[in-house]
């Protein structure tokens, strides 16, 4: 098997010990040989983060700046496979998911994400997760995590780095200009750290606003200063 047909997993990380801690294991027992490397492109931590990730064997990228899509692209520049998967650390991938990914590949889906249950099966929660379960406007958002061929990417000139928050979504908006987009039928699981920090309302509040303003195209400098006065964003 050659890196042509493998898998770089590419995660973000600010502060995120306790879940690359997890996290890492599972990566490298469900990747099997499909996964090529895992890549951590951090954004400054002060916690262990980078020890535990160098310890798992993880390869460490060091961003200027604590920005999402500048640290994404990043890990994308240094990946070695041809498979990009983008992932939280606050994300479980579903049991085999490397080879999941090989096989949409095979079948021509050049790009895709899976849908998602919370950590907590609280009512709202549950509402929230079953939408992703639909290929829609709202699909592709960083929590489902997307696969995409790494020539594609950089057709795409990958992450916009004027965006801090909704990097995801403009992402996918120009993916979906040029290509078919796929949400995967399997489930993976996201935190729900967010909703038990900040409350359920106060953080449909910040998304709505920042989709909203987004499909408006506001410039993506005041997307991200409304968003913060309903909650501050974790990497």
């Amino acid at each position: 098997m050659t890196e042509t047909n493998r898998i770089s997993v590419i995660i973000p990380c600010l502060n995120e010990a306790t879940n690359l801690t997890e996290l890492l294991p599972i990566l490298t027992n469900e990747g099997k040989g499909r996964l090529l490397e895992i890549i951590v492109s951090d954004g400054g931590s002060e916690d262990k983060s980078v020890a535990i990730a160098k310890l798992n064997g993880a390869t460490i990228v060091h961003s200027p700046i604590c920005c999402r899509a500048t640290q994404l692209n990043l890990g994308a520049k240094k990946a070695k496979g041809d498979i990009l998967y983008f992932l939280h650390a606050d994300t479980r991938p579903i049991e085999g998911f490397a080879e999941v990914i090989h096989s949409s590949l095979g079948e021509g889906k050049r790009v895709g994400c899976f849908r998602y249950r919370f950590d907590n099966e609280t009512k709202l929660l549950q509402v929230n997760s079953w939408f992703t379960k639909f290929n829609s406007i709202l699909s592709g958002g960083g929590d489902q995590s997307l696969f995409i061929e790494k020539t594609f990417f950089n057709e795409l000139n990958g992450f916009d780095e004027s965006f801090h928050i909704m990097e995801d979504f403009e992402l996918v908006r120009r993916i979906r200009q040029k290509s078919d987009f796929h949400v995967l039928p399997y489930t993976m699981t996201v935190s729900a750290r967010k909703y038990r920090e900040n409350g359920w309302l106060k953080v449909q509040l910040a998304n709505f606003t920042a989709f909203s303003l987004f499909l408006l195209k506001v410039k993506p400098a005041s997307i991200k200063s409304l968003y913060l006065k309903f909650l501050s964003r974790k990497n």
